[in-house]
């Protein structure tokens, strides 16, 4: 009965503490005679208390719906925020006279907001501030990435209510290294044969399979080989009244060529650059009043790209890279006029990257086959001698182009870092070119700096790109 009693006690007591016990203050301010000493910073939609030394016995508030009052006795106001803005809380005393104005200034609660950001985003400088019903930020952040990370959380707790102030900080320059790598190999081989022979005046054999044979008939005359022939052997002989002509040609012909290029290119980030190493070939272009005008279309390594630093080392990038040049075997003739076609290989896509990798962005590889034969009829197929009247050829042609880029973050340098091939070379004088032939005076190598290290190169040994 009595540990019933005690409990029943202790319950009831627990219940009075918890309901009589005071939510958390916003904020309190405590009312000198005559002034505050601060204003008073009300969160909207929370409540604050202020204090006064000395009893009032009448307030009010300038705009009732920014801001709402009551007593809760002669010296304590309890202040409720309702909307953003600023408005004067006013107390008189007894005797009607007044005591002081207060400024109350409502602002959005960005308390939470601010945990909130240091939680997501730890470490960033980012100073948080309200502007009337928004939330103005600013401070310095490491990456793109992260401040639109903490815009995206600001317009949570205030739609279309956010300033952004915040800068990027950190490097935001991007140097892009491309590499064009390609490799052309043809092979080309061909056998024909001609086969000319007369026995009298009115009989004769003229027979050609092969493309290097005199143009005029061979009957009668000896077999002539075409100036310039490469790989022709000409037979001719006479028996009595029997003349016999023999031409075979076998050619094999092989080529290899190798074109590297190599555009370095810097951008700040978010804007695009663009580099183009070749020229512009003129193309006449005939209008609606047929006047014939000029138009130039460029040609040779281009490259247009616009990097993005997202966060702190990782680089976005967007890049269109073209490898074009004269095509002389495809021309287009009108009026006099002989216009070449264009071999054009490109690429363009969007990669991200650490600061120093490289991707092999496009690859192309190409394989043509072609062979031909061309025999006389019948003749051709007899075995063995069926060569003297069949030309056969084969042509092989492979290409293999890749592209690989490399983007690197960089800072500017001093310009005394940076040298120039012409920096370490003067001008020959007169004398020295006339009477010695030397077409230059002499070296001026730099003995200090970073700049010397690059100047110890010299033309004797691997200097600039090495193509092998």
């Amino acid at each position: 009965m009595h540990i019933a009693r005690h409990l029943g006690a202790a319950l009831i007591g627990f219940s009075v503490l918890a309901i009589s016990a005071p939510a958390p203050e916003a904020q309190t301010l405590r009312v000198m005679k005559g002034s505050t000493a601060r204003n008073l910073n009300v969160p909207m939609n929370r409540a604050v208390v202020v204090e006064s030394d000395v009893p009032f016995a009448e307030l009010s508030i300038a705009n009732p719906s920014i801001a709402d009052i009551s007593t809760l006795s002669d010296r304590t106001i309890y202040v409720l925020g309702k909307a953003p803005g600023r408005t004067t809380l006013t107390l008189l005393g007894p005797d009607g006279r007044l005591i002081t104005n207060v400024e109350v200034q409502v602002a959005p609660d960005i308390a939470e907001f601010k945990e909130r950001l240091q939680q997501i985003l730890p470490g960033e400088r980012i100073e948080v501030r309200t502007a009337n019903d928004g939330i103005v930020l600013s401070g310095v952040v490491s990456s793109t990435a992260r401040l639109d990370r903490a815009l995206d959380l600001a317009q949570r707790y205030a739609p279309d209510r956010v300033s952004n102030l915040m800068s990027v900080g950190g490097t935001q320059q991007v140097m892009l290294k491309v590499r064009f790598a390609e490799m052309e190999r043809s092979v080309s081989k061909s056998l024909s044969s001609s086969i000319a022979a007369t026995g009298g005046v009115d009989v004769g054999i003229d027979t050609e399979t092969g493309t290097w044979l005199d143009g005029t008939n061979a009957l009668g005359s000896p077999i002539a080989v075409t100036a310039g022939t490469e790989g022709a052997l000409a037979l001719g002989f006479t028996a009595g009244s029997v003349q016999l002509g023999i031409l075979l040609e076998a050619l094999e012909t092989k080529g290899v060529v190798r074109t590297l290029a190599e555009p370095n290119l810097t951008a700040l980030s978010g804007q695009e650059a663009s580099f183009l190493a070749g020229g512009e070939y003129p193309i006449p272009v005939v209008d609606n009043d047929g006047a014939v005008t000029i138009e130039y279309k460029p040609f040779g390594v281009e490259l247009t790209f616009t990097p993005r630093v997202v966060d702190k080392d990782v680089i976005n990038l967007q890049l269109n890279a073209a490898v074009s040049g004269l095509d002389s075997t495809v021309t287009f003739q009108q009026g006099g006029i002989s216009v070449n076609a264009f071999r054009r290989r490109e690429t363009a896509t969007v990669v991200e990257m650490r600061d120093g990798e490289s991707f092999a962005i496009a690859g192309l590889l190409e394989d043509d086959f072609q062979d031909l034969v061309g025999q006389v009829p019948w003749l051709g197929d007899i075995p063995v001698l069926g060569t003297l009247f069949r030309s056969s050829s084969y042509e092989r042609q492979q290409s293999e182009l890749v592209i690989i880029i490399t983007p690197h973050l960089v800072t500017p340098t001093r310009g005394e870092a940076l040298a120039l091939p012409t920096d370490r070379l003067q001008p020959p004088t007169e004398a020295d070119l006339f009477l010695f032939g030397k077409t230059a005076a002499g070296e001026r190598l730099p003995r200090t700096g970073p700049v010397a290290e690059v100047a110890k190169q010299d033309f004797t040994g691997s200097y600039g790109y090495v193509m092998d």
